[in-house]
């Protein structure tokens, strides 16, 4: 009982010379005051942290690298007259008589043979579609290999790949066009046939990444008028109560349309030779943007965020200028340059454009980051999960290049 009196002596004592040293404080402001110090405190350190991200960030995306080197190179070997290109990462090959597809190490993961006079080929990702124009087959392959084989009964006239394996074909006969869907095994799964006098004649086509939307540009004349038609077909649950699964189109005047594509499930665009218009929409696609055009367009480039035309740069400065534009519609960049290229293609925030013998990569700011020769003549410039290495891939071998 005595230390119990003691230790309460003792609290009374130290509750009592605090109240004597304290006086009046009002412990909720001081407390407050404390909570809003930590809270400055903490805003000033996020503020300044993002700051100096925001400072890296520019630094590194508009960085100029002024050479090369390579850090890595294995040997290969490509037939005469083929064509390689980027599978998503790995190295499709292929000719009139077979393709083939490697990995960047030059370890060759399948093989494929066939005869093919003209083959026609379309990329998605990591899926590929070969058919032969005029031909009766088609290959629909991955980077592990050949997923299936469609065997048309009709000439093939052209052909789109979704993401999944689906593959919309374009047959021919002479009294009718039918548009046919296959699942990336080969099995049918759907098709529609057209005709001059109802639609038009389709010289476009395009699938959706999922499969479900089927896009077709149609061509037909009009009173002497030369017309295009886009058609969108949806072959999942909201298109099945629609006549031949229709479910949006648009007509446009004096307009050759001869390609449409999907950018993502959402986004989609047709380009004619006098506008270029952007659709919306995942289910039933509607117009969304639509850009009038008075210039001759030399070619098309785009990926899931952008798209890129190509023009002879009237100014007469340079010889091409490539206008960039959002998946929205809206033109974000106009980029001049002189070198004639073989390909071009969008690589994050920066596109590149290249030949067999040089090469020229600009940000959407218009920086041009790098400008650099081959050493060998490149067949193809695959990009990398890191931004300033590229994989050249010539006919003797594969190379790591590294900017710096």
């Amino acid at each position: 009982m005595a230390q119990i009196r003691s230790f309460n002596n003792k609290k009374e004592t130290v509750i009592k010379t605090a109240q004597r040293n304290t006086g009046n404080i009002d412990y909720r402001k001081v407390i407050a005051a404390h909570r809003l110090k930590i809270f400055y405190r903490t805003a000033l350190i996020l503020l300044v942290s993002a700051a100096v991200a925001a400072l890296f960030y520019v630094q590194y995306t508009n960085r100029v690298y002024t050479d090369y080197q390579i850090i890595s190179s294995v040997k290969r070997e490509e037939a005469q007259n083929a064509i390689s290109k980027n599978l998503d990462g790995s190295i499709l090959t292929y000719s009139n008589d077979g393709a083939s597809c490697m990995n960047t190490n030059g370890e060759q993961l399948w093989n494929q043979t066939y005869e093919m006079q003209n083959p026609l080929i379309d990329i998605n990702h990591s899926v590929a579609a070969i058919a032969d124009y005029n031909g009766r087959d088609i290959y629909i392959v991955n980077h592990q290999g050949v997923l299936g084989k469609v065997e048309a009964g009709l000439p093939i006239r052209s052909i789109s790949v979704s993401e999944t394996g689906m593959v919309a074909a374009v047959v021919d006969d002479s009294e009718i066009t039918a548009i046919y869907l296959y699942a990336s095994t080969g099995e049918e799964i759907a098709y529609f046939k057209t005709t001059m006098e109802k639609s038009g004649y389709p010289i476009a086509v395009s699938v959706s990444p999922n499969g479900e939307i089927v896009a077709v540009s149609y061509l037909y004349v009009d009173s002497g008028l030369i017309m295009s038609n886009v058609a969108f077909y949806n072959f999942g649950q909201v298109g099945q109560n629609e006549t031949d699964n229709y479910v949006s189109g648009y007509s446009y005047a004096e307009a050759v349309i001869p390609q449409i594509s999907f950018m993502d499930e959402d986004n989609s665009f047709a380009l004619a030779d006098s506008r270029l218009v952007f659709y919306k929409g995942n289910q039933i696609p509607t117009s969304n943007q639509e850009i009038l055009l008075n210039e001759e367009i030399q070619s098309v480039y785009y990926d899931n965020n952008y798209v890129g035309l190509v023009y002879i740069n009237l100014d007469g400065d340079t010889k091409y200028r490539m206008d960039v534009y959002s998946k929205a519609g809206k033109k974000i960049l106009s980029q001049k340059f002189d070198m004639e290229y073989t390909d071009i293609y969008f690589n994050k925030e920066c596109f590149v454009i290249y030949n067999e013998s040089e090469c020229e990569i600009y940000n959407l700011r218009g920086v041009r980051k790098f400008e650099g020769s081959f050493k060998e003549a490149v067949s193809a410039l695959l990009p990398t999960s890191v931004m300033n290495k590229y994989v050249a891939v010539s006919q003797g071998k594969i190379e790591i290049m590294e900017l710096k």
